[in-house]
C-alpha cells in the first residue's frame, strides 16, 4: 500500500478544553492567556472574528473583551497536558505508529489502510475523540508530513470538507496547490516567504515547482527537503521515540519586580528544582547550568541590567540540591547592590545544553557523588510530587508554593478538573 500520514489537531486546543468543562462557553468568545496573563495564546473564532490578534497583550484588548463578552482564561497547563495525553490514547487506537508533535498535534501511520478507507477512518477517528474527550479536531492525511500539514490546514479553513483532507491524489493536491500561499507551507516562515516571493514563488504549486537546487541556496537543506515532500517524496520520518534532549532551560518572569537577593535566590532555587524533575524524567544529567536574571526593557526610567554566568558542577547529576547549590553560587557570583534605586529585576532562569545519560556519565575519580542515595531521596521526592501535586515536597530554599510572592500570576485560570482532586467537578443530585 502507499504511505500514508495523517495530521490530527485540536481546534484552539487550550480554549476547547475550557469548553469541555463548561458548555456555557459554546458559541462564546474565548481567549487564553500566556503566563503571567500576558498575551493571547489561543482564540476561538468567535475570538478571531473580533478583531483579536495571536499574541496581542492582554492590556490592549481587555476593554475590547468586557464590552464583547469574552471569557478570559489564564493558561491552565496541567488540565491542557492531561486533554492531550487522553486524546493520544484514542489516536493509538486506531494507528499503531503516532508521533506526538505538539501538545495539540500527533502524527499518525495509515500506511496499513487502504486508500479508499482513509476518509472514512478519519471522520471516524474524529467523532471518537469528540466523543470520549470533548474535544474538536481536523484531520490532513498525505503521503508526507509536509501535504499532512497541508492537508490539515485545507481541512480548517473549508467547512465543507467536515474537518477532513486527503491529499493523497496526486491530481487532487495539485488543484488545492494553485490556490494556496507558500506562507501556508510547513517550515516556510515569515523571511523565508519574502525570499521566496522575491523569486517569483507565490503559491505552493509555484514551491513544488521550483528547482531544488536555488532553493537549497536560498533556504538551505530545509528548503529542499520541503519541495520534495511537496512532490510526494518523504523526507521527514515519522519519530515513533521522540529524540533525547539536547538542552533544558527553566525560566520565568516574576508577577512583581524583584529587588531583594534572597527573593532572587529563592526563585532560581525553585527553577532549578524544576531542572532536575525534568531531567530525571528523562534519565539525564548536567554538568554546567547557566544562570540568568535580568531588568525588563519596558519598565522606562528604571536602571537597566543583565546577567548571565556559567557554573559547573563537580559531575553531571539531575539532583534537584546539587542543582541549587550551583544556581545560587551563580546569583553570588554576579549580585550587585545598586544605590538608592535598586534594579527591578523581571525575569530569570536557568539554561543547560550537553545533557547526557545519567548512567553514562563519567565520574571524577575522587568525592564522587553518592548516586544511589542521591536517586533514592530524588524518587521518593517525586513519588510525593506526582501523588499529591507539584510543588507538595520542594527544598527548603525553593520555598513553599503558596508564599512565593513572584510566582507567575494565573488569576483567571480554570480548575484543574483532571488532575487535582479537590477541584474536580462537583455533581448536585436534584431531589
Amino acid at each position: 500500500m502507499s504511505r500514508a500520514i495523517a495530521l490530527i489537531d485540536g481546534n484552539s486546543f487550550y480554549c476547547s478544553c475550557e469548553r469541555v468543562f463548561d458548555p456555557k462557553l459554546a458559541g462564546v468568545p474565548v481567549i487564553v492567556l500566556s503566563n503571567n496573563d500576558g498575551c493571547a495564546i489561543a482564540r476561538t473564532a468567535e475570538a478571531k472574528a473580533l478583531g483579536i490578534r495571536m499574541g496581542e497583550p492582554y492590556f490592549k484588548i481587555r476593554q475590547l473583551c468586557r464590552s464583547k463578552g469574552v471569557r478570559v482564561f489564564s493558561s491552565n497547563y496541567a488540565l491542557y497536558g492531561d486533554m492531550s495525553a487522553r486524546a493520544n490514547t484514542v489516536y493509538r487506537r486506531f494507528a499503531p505508529d503516532v508521533e506526538i508533535y505538539s501538545i495539540d498535534e500527533s502524527f499518525l501511520d495509515l500506511s496499513d489502510v487502504r486508500e479508499r478507507d482513509r476518509l472514512a477512518l478519519a471522520r471516524d477517528l474524529r467523532s471518537t475523540v469528540r466523543q470520549w474527550t470533548g474535544l474538536p479536531t481536523c484531520v490532513g492525511i498525505g503521503p508526507t508530513k509536509t501535504l499532512a500539514k497541508l492537508a490539515n490546514h485545507i481541512a480548517k479553513t473549508i467547512p465543507e470538507l467536515g474537518g477532513v483532507c486527503d491529499l493523497s491524489d496526486e491530481a487532487e493536491r495539485a488543484a488545492w496547490m494553485i490556490g494556496i500561499s507558500v506562507g501556508e507551507v510547513w517550515g516556510i516562515g515569515r523571511a523565508s516567504r519574502a525570499r521566496l516571493e522575491a523569486m517569483g514563488v507565490d503559491t505552493v504549486a509555484d514551491l513544488r515547482d521550483l528547482d531544488p537546487r536555488p532553493a537549497r541556496a536560498s533556504l538551505t537543506v530545509v528548503g529542499e527537503r520541503i519541495i520534495h515532500e511537496l512532490r510526494g517524496r518523504a523526507c521527514l520520518p515519522l519519530e515513533i521515540v521522540p529524540a533525547r534532549r539536547k538542552g533544558c532551560a527553566v525560566t520565568r518572569s516574576f508577577s512583581s519586580r524583584i529587588t531583594e537577593r534572597t527573593v532572587l535566590e529563592q526563585a532560581v532555587a525553585a527553577h532549578a528544582t524544576r531542572l532536575g524533575e525534568k531531567l530525571r524524567r528523562d534519565g539525564l544529567a548536567v554538568s554546567a547550568v547557566t544562570v540568568f536574571y535580568h531588568t525588563s526593557e519596558h519598565d522606562r526610567g528604571d536602571p537597566m541590567r543583565s546577567v548571565s554566568t556559567v557554573v559547573h558542577l563537580p559531575e553531571a547529576t539531575n539532583d534537584s540540591r546539587h542543582l541549587i547549590q550551583a544556581a545560587l553560587h551563580g546569583v553570588a557570583k554576579t549580585w550587585k547592590e545598586q544605590g538608592p534605586t535598586p534594579w527591578r529585576y523581571s525575569k530569570a532562569g536557568l539554561v543547560t545544553k550537553d545533557l547526557v545519560p545519567l548512567d553514562g556519565a563519567p565520574r571524577p575519580l575522587f568525592g564522587a557523588l553518592d548516586r544511589e542515595k542521591s536517586g533514592a531521596l530524588m524518587a521518593a521526592m517525586d513519588a510525593c510530587n506526582g501523588r499529591f501535586g507539584r510543588g507538595a515536597v520542594v527544598p527548603a530554599r525553593a520555598g513553599l508554593v503558596e508564599k512565593r510572592t513572584w510566582s507567575t500570576k494565573f488569576e483567571m485560570r480554570s480548575p484543574r478538573f483532571t488532575t487535582r482532586l479537590s477541584e474536580v467537578p462537583s455533581v448536585s443530585a436534584l431531589s
